[in-house]
């Protein structure tokens, strides 16, 4: 990859990133500003309210309901299906035709064509996944045995798009045993053949968060969610 090629890229990502995550996130906030949004433990939310910003009132009810809905799970999922169109699309035609598997490349390293399932993080995936994955990789094994194809094992891996190796869970421990889970900076250089490319994209990404206006309609929404907290009569 040329430098020319490298700015170029990561000029795409910024966009892609802010189009397809950050926009999409803070458009969601539009829908969480009534407490009718929200389903909530009633016998928790004094507890937590007061764990949170050490008082129970209207303002920390709407961060307790508020928080997880924008911080937690949705966002990273949201990323793990996004970021997959990001590599097949920004990056170049790297999508795959195979059923199951996500992208193929060839790898920068060995010079051989991967055929990688994607995934997200280091402990995103159960033993249900490890189970789905090996009867994809089994099904081109066997595939490629018909057809007479020069298919190694190696071939076969697993592309964890941050985390190093140490993060790796159990599960990706026992794919481990018979395939190659490639995660984090050495992936996105195996990809790509730029060792900086992983920590200039995560910059990248950095980078245009503070053009999206996420954080300013974050405190609208919390503080229309503890009008509505309020108007309810529910608490307090």
């Amino acid at each position: 990859m040329t430098d020319l090629e490298r700015k170029e890229i990561l000029k795409k990502a910024k966009i892609f990133f802010k189009n397809s995550i950050i926009l999409k996130h803070v458009s969601k906030l539009s829908s969480l500003s009534k407490l009718s949004t929200y389903n909530y433990n009633p016998y928790l939310i004094k507890y937590l309210a007061i764990f949170l910003s050490g008082k129970y009132d209207y303002d920390s009810i709407a961060k307790v309901l508020l928080y997880p809905r924008v911080l937690g799970t949705s966002i990273s999922t949201s990323f793990g299906s996004n970021i997959q169109k990001f590599i097949s699309g920004v990056l170049g035609k790297y999508g795959s035709s195979t059923l199951g598997i996500d992208i193929e490349f060839i790898d920068k390293k060995d010079g051989r064509k991967k055929y990688c399932q994607l995934k997200s993080g280091p402990e995103t995936i159960n033993k249900d996944d490890v189970v789905t994955i090996s009867n994809h990789f089994n099904t081109i094994k066997n595939l490629a045995k018909t057809n007479n194809l020069d298919l190694r094992v190696n071939d076969l891996v697993v592309g964890v798009l941050y985390g190093n190796k140490s993060d790796l869970s159990t599960f990706y421990k026992t794919l481990q045993k018979t395939y190659e889970v490639i995660p984090g900076q050495e992936f996105w250089e195996r990809l790509t053949g730029d060792k900086l490319f992983y920590k200039d994209l995560i910059n990248a990404f950095a980078e245009v968060t503070s053009t999206a206006g996420g954080h300013k309609k974050l405190k609208q929404t919390l503080k229309d969610l503890a009008a509505s907290i309020k108007h309810s009569g529910v608490f307090m």
